[in-house]
C-alpha cells in the first residue's frame, strides 16, 4: 500500500487563505492508496474517502507539537513513500529527528519571501525543498526543487469576457498586506485614469491583524486623496467559491506582490484566461513572449498605469488570445496534477 503522509495549519475549504491545501491533498489522495492528513484542524467531509485526518491542535505550542510527533509516529506503519510539510517550517524541524533515521524522504513545500531561523532549521532537516521557481524559496540550497504552482483548472474554467462594453474592470485579491503593494496599484489607476482610460478597481481580501486593518483604514484614505471614491472599492474577503466569479466579471487581475513569493492567485486568475499585470520578477518566464508585456516595476504606478492603457487598448479578440495563453500556460506547468505528480516524482529520488 502507497501512503503519504501531508502536514498542514487547515484543511478548510473557506478559509481565506489556506482554501487551496484542499484540492492538492485531493490530487495527492489520487496518485497514492492513503493520505493521513495531520493538521491543526480539519472541515470534516472535504477530503476524498482515502484520506485520514488527525488534529494535534492543543492550548499552548509545547502541547502541539508533542501532540504532532506523536501522531506522526503512530502513523509511520506501514512505511509512507514521502511526509511533505506544507508551509509551515516547523513542521519539518519537528518530524525530521523522526522520519530521517527511517530513511523517509521528507520534504518542505514553501513558497515565500521571509527567511527565519526555523526556515533555515528546516533547510537542513529536509530531504528535499519543493517551492514554485528556485527564486520562491529565499535560501540558497542544492535541496531546492522547481515544481511549479497547483491550481486546480476546474475551479476556475475560462470565462466568457466577449463583451466589451463598459469600463476597464481591474481586481486585485488577497490581505489588506504592505507586503501586497495596494498603495502602488491605487496611484497606478489613477494615473491610468488622467490617461483617458475609464480604470476601475475592486479589492477583495482579509485584514487578518491590527496592522493589516490599519493599512486598509490608510488605503481608505488615500482613496480619497487621489479622488477615486467612485471607481475603487476596498471590500472585505468573498467567498473562496465566489472568487471565479469575480476573476468573470474582470478585465485583468493586478498583483504587485513582494518579490519573491509568487502569488497563487496570478496562476487563478489566468486559469480563468484572465490577462494578469505583475510585477514579481518570477513571473519573467510566465509572462514572457505574449502579445503584451505584463510585467511592471513594482514601485512606479506610472509603470502600472502603462500596462494598464495597453492592455485596455487591445482590441477585444486579443485580449482573449492572451487570456488563452495564459490558461495554457497554467495547465502545462501550475496545475494541481502537475504538482502532484511532482511532489510523487521528488520523493523518489
Amino acid at each position: 500500500m502507497r501512503k503519504l503522509i501531508f502536514i498542514t495549519q487547515q484543511v478548510d475549504p473557506g478559509h481565506p487563505a489556506l482554501a487551496a491545501t484542499v484540492p492538492m491533498i485531493a490530487a495527492l489522495a489520487a496518485r497514492v492508496d492513503d493520505v493521513v492528513v495531520l493538521a491543526d484542524r480539519t472541515v470534516a467531509g472535504t477530503l476524498p474517502d482515502n484520506c485520514r485526518s488527525l488534529s494535534f491542535a492543543a492550548r499552548t505550542r509545547t502541547g502541539r507539537g508533542a501532540r504532532f510527533q506523536a501522531a506522526l509516529v503512530q502513523e509511520l506503519k506501514p512505511r509512507p513513500v514521502a511526509v511533505v510539510a506544507h508551509m509551515c517550517p516547523i513542521y519539518a524541524v519537528l518530524a525530521a529527528p523522526i522520519v530521517r533515521p527511517l530513511r523517509v524522504p521528507l520534504l518542505l513545500w514553501y513558497t515565500h519571501w521571509a527567511r527565519t531561523r526555523t526556515l533555515e532549521a528546516a533547510a537542513r532537516a529536509a530531504t528535499a525543498i519543493v517551492t514554485v521557481d528556485r527564486r520562491s524559496f529565499p535560501i540558497d540550497s542544492k535541496k531546492v526543487v522547481p515544481i511549479g504552482h497547483g491550481i486546480d483548472l476546474s475551479e476556475f474554467p475560462c470565462a466568457d469576457r466577449s463583451d466589451g462594453a463598459g469600463d476597464f474592470r481591474l481586481v486585485a485579491l488577497g490581505r489588506y498586506s504592505r507586503a501586497k503593494g495596494l498603495e502602488t496599484i491605487l496611484r497606478g489607476v489613477a494615473f491610468a485614469n488622467e490617461r483617458g482610460v475609464d480604470s476601475r478597481l475592486e479589492v477583495f481580501g482579509p485584514a487578518l491583524n491590527a496592522a493589516e486593518r490599519e493599512h486598509r483604514s490608510e488605503l481608505g484614505r488615500l482613496v480619497s486623496e487621489l479622488g477615486l471614491e467612485k471607481r475603487v472599492r476596498l471590500d472585505p474577503a468573498v467567498l473562496r467559491s465566489e472568487v471565479p466569479q469575480v476573476l468573470g466579471r474582470a478585465r485583468a487581475l493586478v498583483n504587485n506582490m513582494e518579490a519573491g513569493a509568487p502569488d497563487k492567485v496570478v496562476y487563478e486568475a489566468a486559469a480563468s484566461c484572465l490577462p494578469v499585470l505583475v510585477s514579481n520578477p518570477v513571473f519573467d518566464d510566465f509572462t514572457a513572449d505574449l502579445p503584451a508585456p505584463l510585467l511592471f516595476a513594482r514601485d512606479d504606478p506610472s509603470a502600472l498605469a502603462d500596462r494598464i492603457a495597453g492592455l485596455a487598448a487591445l482590441a477585444l479578440e486579443a485580449r482573449a488570445e492572451l487570456g488563452r495563453a495564459l490558461h495554457d500556460r497554467v495547465a502545462a506547468g501550475h496545475s494541481v496534477e502537475h504538482w502532484a505528480d511532482q511532489i510523487l516524482e521528488v520523493a523518489r529520488r
